[in-house]
């Protein structure tokens, strides 16, 4: 496939949901909801200005975000993840492979961590921070490991995100800008991995809803 993620429909790919199909039909139903979550997709991964946060670096979170979501259950999250490890692998191999290797690293289940309110203390749950740069072997340069510890913060660690955490992301070289729209694409991965699951149950429950009715010429 082309390096590109850009489509009619992400997400109707992933899928498999055809035009005319009765599901194709419901996503229409709420037409808003569809074009902007395929347009958010398309700006966030495939800008016309990326401003410094280059394609390989946000196919680069794409893969290991949706690599971190791989160890769940959703069904239809490999087949999601597979189209930006497939993009990223074409645009660039060797950083393919390493951020591969990071999500496999940092994989575990979450969400977990400890609060710092007073008042939540007894509802942490402490456990182990993932460190991409902690592996000098992974072959990741510092300013993009510390953009995949972001990604594992916020969705393993969510309640460990502290003025500190964006410290580390200035060191390493993200502008503010750029930190705000690291922290949007990973909200958006999560999200677009949740529908990618939801659209899977349908489909798996019901194939016939993802298909073009006999004799549709569409």
């Amino acid at each position: 496939m082309s390096a590109s993620v850009a489509s009619p429909d992400v997400l109707d790919r992933v899928a498999g949901i055809e035009p005319s199909s009765t599901l194709d039909a419901l996503r229409h139903a709420r037409p808003a909801a569809r074009t902007h979550t395929q347009r958010a997709h398309d700006v966030l991964l495939d800008p016309a200005d990326d401003r410094g946060f280059t394609r390989a670096e946000r196919l680069a979170v794409a893969s290991f975000v949706l690599g971190l979501h791989r160890g769940g259950p959703g069904r239809g999250i490999p087949a999601l993840a597979q189209t930006y490890d497939d993009a990223l692998q074409e645009l660039a191999p060797d950083l393919a492979d390493a951020v591969q290797h990071a999500a496999t690293a940092a994989r575990r289940p979450g969400p977990y961590g400890v609060y710092r309110e007073v008042g939540l203390a007894s509802e942490s749950e402490p456990g182990e921070a993932f460190t991409a740069a902690a592996d000098p072997g992974a072959g990741l340069d510092d300013r993009l490991a510390a953009g995949l510890d972001h990604a594992a913060l916020l969705v393993l660690r969510p309640r460990e995100a502290s003025p500190e955490a964006l410290a580390a992301l200035a060191g390493a070289g993200w502008t503010p800008a750029q930190v705000v729209e690291l922290s949007q694409l990973v909200s958006f991965l999560t999200y677009q991995a949740r529908i990618a699951h939801a659209l899977a149950v349908v489909v798996d429950d019901d194939p016939a809803l993802a298909t073009r009715p006999d004799g549709d010429p569409r």
